[in-house]
């Protein structure tokens, strides 16, 4: 295994972070195939990783509800001795505040979880500009020191799917950040904080950690074969898992990768794959690119996200609902992208509270007739029942 230092933390960190958002269940989702997964995890270790990615509602019945995940981690940590070998990382679920006491009563609950007195890294979960409105006004930075003070938790961080000048603004607001949690795959170089955040987070030696480098696993199923063409002409033959997760590994402002794996094969994969060095050339780098290129010609519309048709009237968050649109089209693979639509953009703001009063039209650099666009976008993702 090959370990990084995270950001000002100074912890040395496998390259290979293990997530356990999905991990292997037993007739639903909350619940969690205990022998499989510590199956995983007890792989996961013996080979090198360090570090445990969970969160508060991970395996639950509900979207936001209290989740399974902390309470298997603790239990498996327990009942290995391992806690103190293991840098275990959890998520404040900054959605659920409503007064400044919700933070100190989820702690405590997450650290009854996960059956330790102390987290090694807690970050705010998911946040999104209106959540982080939400919880700085409710004193979450006075929480977060006290976090601190008292040794409850020993690095502070948070993680996000906003754009680079709101990840810019949070950062800058609280000196104590060591940690933050984007989105990043060669795909999404320029979607949400992309590139220019991580550029910024070493800028200010934030210690970076990636989730979806496979988008969900998108990247390395139903391979087009326009996009398989271009992988058989690199110079060094790879797999499309090596292609994601190396491409990120190649990049010097990446720490640490969180894999949510659901196998002890994707365990033994990836580990195989973060314990070799493979340097990328500047051939094959040229392939990756070609291949973003490639996927985005399977785009749905031609949006560019320039903002003119914002603010919409009713409240619509046009950008957002084409983009995930767009990108799920160009994946080909609706069901398995929903989860971006309809967790990162709010109800109100989805395609089917359009109302076609086409006050947006005129506003469209790329003369698009917004209201039929998203009509697509409703058609395309149905409604959230179909999926949750």
């Amino acid at each position: 295994m090959i370990y990084n230092t995270l950001g000002k933390t100074g912890l040395e960190v496998s390259r290979l972070g293990f997530g356990t958002m999905r991990l292997p269940t037993v007739d639903s989702n909350a619940d969690i195939d205990k022998t499989e997964a510590s199956k995983m995890l007890e792989y996961g270790i013996e080979n090198g990783i360090n570090i445990i990615d969970t969160a508060y509602p991970y395996h639950s019945a509900e979207l936001d509800g209290n989740g399974n995940s902390e309470k298997f981690v603790g239990e498996f940590l327990k009942e290995n001795s391992l806690r103190d070998e293991i840098l275990l990382q959890t998520k404040s679920p900054s959605w659920l505040m409503e007064k400044r006491t919700d933070f100190d009563y989820y702690l405590d609950i997450q650290l009854e979880k996960l059956q330790t007195d102390y987290i090694d890294i807690y970050l705010l979960h998911s946040l999104t500009v209106p959540d982080w409105t939400k919880v700085h006004e409710l004193g979450v930075l006075d929480f977060l020191d006290d976090c601190l003070s008292s040794g409850k938790v020993k690095h502070v961080g948070f993680s996000s799917h906003i754009e680079v000048d709101y990840l810019i603004e949070i950062l800058d607001e609280y000196p104590k950040w060591e940690v933050a949690l984007t989105q990043m795959n060669y795909l999404d170089e320029y979607y949400q904080s992309g590139v220019m955040g991580l550029n910024y987070l070493k800028d200010v030696n934030v210690g970076s950690m990636i989730m979806e480098p496979l988008r969900g696993g998108r990247l390395v199923q139903n391979i087009p074969g326009e996009v398989q063409e271009l992988w058989d002409m690199a110079e060094t033959k790879r797999t499309p898992v090596e292609w994601a997760l190396q491409y990120l590994w190649n990049r010097d402002d990446v720490d640490c990768v969180l894999s949510g794996m659901t196998s002890l094969e994707q365990v033994k994969e990836n580990v195989r794959i973060a314990s070799k060095e493979d340097i990328i050339s500047e051939n094959d780098q040229e392939i990756i690119r070609e291949v973003a290129r490639t996927y985005r010609t399977f785009l749905g519309n031609s949006c560019t996200r320039c903002g003119y048709c914002m603010p919409c009237p009713h409240g619509v968050d046009i950008i957002n609902c084409l983009t995930e649109y767009n990108i799920a089209h160009m994946m080909g693979n609706p069901k398995a992208s929903a989860m971006q639509y309809f967790s990162l953009i709010d109800e109100d703001s989805r395609a089917d509270s359009c109302v076609n009063c086409e006050e947006c039209i005129p506003f469209c650099t790329q003369m698009l007739n917004i209201p039929e666009e998203l009509q697509k976008v409703y058609e395309y993702f149905g409604s959230e029942f179909d999926h949750f």
